[in-house]
């Protein structure tokens, strides 16, 4: 062979070789600085902490961007991760942030896996093609269907009352969990909105006694169900509570009653499947708390992605829908719309410092 000719076919193999070999990067975009920043680096350090734990594993980078939590952050943070090539995308806390960037994103077919945005933005719902987004933590649907499917089994032969603190969140969450308990046959006894922020709910509950309920599920804040429980205590009424994941907020120092259930996920870094994403987090010198955990598996979607596009057809995109994950949050899969397919939700209660995990 022509000596010109085998260093120009050496050449080209190395150049493939490169190709085949080269670094896929994973984009974060998490708000860097401003007052969400603790929980950006939150995001960026289970994602940071994630890659590095990849041992063994295909080449992969994390490459950052400051989103700012804010509509024009997010745009520019596109922009950012688009001219760095990256091949998909984790983070968001901030749904102005990701409506912006989803147009950018989606145009170079770039998915995106958030672990804490739940609900479809105005983007997303107006499209006439779903968006590439696959969010990792639970939906607001999945939170009714499971908590009417938790209480069905709890108040099957106990007449309930469902009530609200008419805000958005509060409503649906209410009406979801209704609805859910009616598709099974059961009907509150009594059903109402209420008025929130009152340090006195006694008319309410005076309202509650009235009309039957032994057991009421609240779609509302914290402070309001610690209000409604001391009400029950004055009023001599032994009342079941119960509420969804608002009651995990910190509240204005009213304490909860005794006894009150919580319908909710458990803390990330306390499930079992979590032991290991925990202990290697800890060693890295972080604490494994608020968004680290959820990041960390989150990235290891994206990380089992991108590995599995080396030998499986097809885009990023038809990957995520198809495949199952394994994570340090437990199995991952997802449906048509991006969402997790989970049986995430468990019943605890309030022991008068936390909630504990009811196993019955």
């Amino acid at each position: 062979m022509n000596p010109t000719i085998r260093a120009a076919t050496f050449g080209l193999c190395i150049a493939v070789a490169s190709v085949a070999h080269a670094e896929d990067k994973i984009g974060v975009i998490a708000p860097l600085s401003g007052p969400f920043a603790r929980l950006g680096t939150q995001v960026v350090d289970g994602a940071t902490i994630a890659v590095a734990a990849n041992k063994g594993g295909q080449a992969i980078s994390i490459t950052t961007a400051d989103d700012q939590c804010s509509a024009a952050g997010g745009d520019a943070a596109a922009k950012q991760l688009v001219q760095a090539d990256v091949a998909i995308v984790m983070g968001f806390l901030c749904t102005e942030s990701l409506e912006a960037a989803l147009p950018i994103l989606n145009q170079k077919g770039i998915p995106i896996i958030t672990p804490a945005i739940r609900a479809q933005t105005l983007t997303e719902l107006r499209a006439d093609q779903p968006y590439p987004v696959f969010r990792t933590a639970p939906s607001g649907r999945n939170e009714a269907n499971e908590t009417g499917d938790i209480l069905a089994g709890l108040w099957h032969s106990e007449p309930f009352a469902i009530i609200d603190d008419g805000t958005i969140f509060g409503r649906e969450l209410a009406a979801g969990v209704r609805a859910r308990l009616e598709e099974k046959g059961l009907k509150p006894v009594f059903a109402d909105t209420y008025r929130p922020g009152l340090d006195n709910q006694n008319a309410l509950v005076s309202r509650l006694k009235r009309a039957g309920a032994t057991q009421v599920f609240i779609g509302g804040e914290r402070d309001d169900v610690a209000a409604i429980g001391r009400s029950a205590a004055a009023l001599n009424y032994s009342l079941v509570i119960a509420g969804g994941e608002a009651l995990e907020a910190a509240g204005d120092g009213s304490e909860l009653a005794i006894g009150t259930l919580m319908i909710a996920p458990r803390e990330p870094q306390t499930l079992e499947s979590a032991r290991n994403a925990k202990n290697t987090i800890e060693l890295a010198g972080k604490v494994p708390e608020g968004y680290t955990v959820p990041a960390y598996a989150a990235t290891e979607v994206a990380m089992q992605a991108l590995t599995t596009a080396q030998s499986q057809a097809g885009s990023l995109q038809e990957i995520l829908h198809t495949n199952v994950f394994e994570t340090a949050l437990g199995t991952m899969q997802f449906d048509a719309k991006g969402e997790r397919i989970a049986d995430t939700y468990r019943l605890q209660k309030f022991d008068g410092n936390q909630f504990v995990l009811e196993t019955n």
